[in-house]
Order: C-alpha cells, then sequence, then structure tokens
C-alpha cells in the first residue's frame, strides 16, 4: 500500500513539473541570435527547461496551439506549435500578437505544460526581423533543378551544385514581415499567393540581386520564400554571405551560398 502511495504521488509530482521560459529565450528561429526582437507571423524557438515531458513534432496543417500536453501564448493569444521537447520549442509567433495599429512592443510570453504555466518572460516584437534559414550556416537557397546552391558535397544525403551567375534561386527564411492578406494563425499559404508588404533587398557577397517575388511560401506555415537573380558581380566562391535586408534590418552576413560562373 506504501509502494503503491509513494508511485502516486511521484507521478503527480511528475505531471506538476513547473516549465521555465529561458530570460531573452524567444530567438529567431533561422539565425538563433541572442538580443534581437521577433516579428509577427515569423518562427520562433522558445528556449527553456521543463517545456515539455519529451519530443513531439506537428504533423498536419493548420498547425494545432497544443502539441503533446504542452501550449504557449504570446500577449494570451495562442501560438501554434511546431515542435516542442524539454528545452526548445518552436512555434509561430502569431500575426495578432500586437494591439490593433501597433507595429512593435513588447510581448509576454508564457509556456503551459499539463495545466501549469510558466512565468512570462517578455519578449521585444519588431516589424522585421529576417533570418534566412541554413544548415551549418549553409543557406537553404535552392537552384531551378532542385539543388541546394551549396558546393558539390557539401551536405551529406542532398543534392549541392553552386548557383551561377545569371541564375534564378528560391531562398527560404523567416521574419519579413507584414503580408497583403495575411493567413490565419497556423495556417500555410496554399490558397493563394501573398506577397511581403515591404520587398527585401538581397545581398550576395555584398552586391543587390534582384528580386522577382517576396512573400510567403506556399508550404510551410511562418516560412517565406524570396526568388531572386544571382548577378554576374556577385564574383565566385564556396561560401558568399548570403543576406535579406528590410526595414532596415539585415540577416546575418555568416549565411553563405555557392556560386560559380557561368
Amino acid at each position: 500500500m506504501k509502494s503503491g502511495l509513494l508511485l502516486l504521488l511521484a507521478s503527480a509530482a511528475c505531471f506538476a513539473q513547473t516549465p521555465s521560459v529561458a530570460q531573452g529565450g524567444v530567438l529567431n528561429s533561422a539565425t538563433y541570435v541572442r538580443g534581437q526582437a521577433v516579428s509577427p507571423g515569423s518562427l520562433v524557438a522558445i528556449f527553456g527547461s521543463e517545456l515539455a515531458a519529451g519530443l513531439a513534432q506537428a504533423d498536419s496543417i493548420p498547425l494545432s496551439t497544443t502539441l503533446a500536453n504542452v501550449s504557449v501564448t504570446f500577449n494570451n493569444v495562442p501560438a501554434p506549435l511546431t515542435f516542442v521537447s524539454p528545452g526548445q520549442i518552436n512555434a509561430q509567433l502569431p500575426w495578432n500578437v500586437l494591439s490593433s495599429g501597433s507595429l512593435s512592443g513588447m510581448a509576454q510570453v508564457v509556456v503551459t505544460r499539463n495545466g501549469v504555466a510558466s512565468a512570462p518572460q517578455s519578449v521585444e516584437v519588431a516589424p522585421f526581423a529576417p533570418g534566412i534559414y541554413a544548415v551549418e550556416n549553409q543557406a537553404i537557397a535552392i537552384n531551378l533543378d532542385g539543388s541546394l546552391a551549396q558546393p558539390a558535397g557539401a551536405i551529406p544525403g542532398i543534392n549541392t551544385r553552386p548557383a551561377r551567375q545569371g541564375d534564378a534561386i528560391i531562398i527560404l527564411g523567416t521574419g519579413l514581415g507584414a503580408v497583403d492578406s495575411p493567413p490565419a494563425n497556423g495556417a500555410a499559404s496554399r490558397d493563394q499567393l501573398r506577397s511581403v508588404n515591404t520587398p527585401p533587398m538581397v545581398l550576395i557577397n555584398g552586391m543587390t540581386s534582384p528580386v522577382l517575388f517576396a512573400g510567403l511560401s506556399p508550404d510551410f506555415v511562418g516560412v517565406y520564400q524570396v526568388n531572386a537573380t544571382v548577378p554576374n558581380t556577385t564574383g565566385a566562391g564556396a561560401a558568399l554571405p548570403l543576406q535579406w535586408s528590410v526595414g532596415g534590418v539585415t540577416s546575418t552576413d555568416r549565411t553563405t551560398i555557392a556560386v560559380a560562373t557561368p
């Protein structure tokens, strides 16, 4: 009897563990740069402890605001979740995280696990927080044949080859700000084309690249797609800096692309 009671108490203690969000622990999911704001509609990574009992990943779109008994709110607005684990949660920052008409401000993030809520943490929200997705700093920049614009064999299991000057590429990232017709929180953009309100500038090795399209990627929640042309002035190299710049904010120059001459 006593052993059964102890087991019950231990189980209750497990379910009552309190999640904790790290101070400054809400980051752009593409860059993980600390001390920078995040933007509405973008994907963010939330770091902390006891955030979830284990690993779980969303398997359908629209994304749910509850995953493995975990939920997140920003300013009391439920956030769609893509991934949860004890130390990290990936979520979409709701489009309506700020009050109507506000372009920037502070949000309070709260993680709730099995009905137990974390203490709120403040996160800065700004109109733009550009970041390009990458694998070990190698940008997710896609050639028109589906290969990544990286040196041949650079990423095991993935078809890669350098982009060529004059070719079009597709760049994936997040944080490019408001679009002309925001989808619902947690929804993808398969129903219609959605363009950003403020077109970004694309820089390859410091050279401006002509932008053909900038908006939401149709198949992913919170992911932006920029189609651009590699200019002939970039030079050639295996690791040229690739950046987005919008609203006076420029993404890190550590993200790179491989470019070859025609």
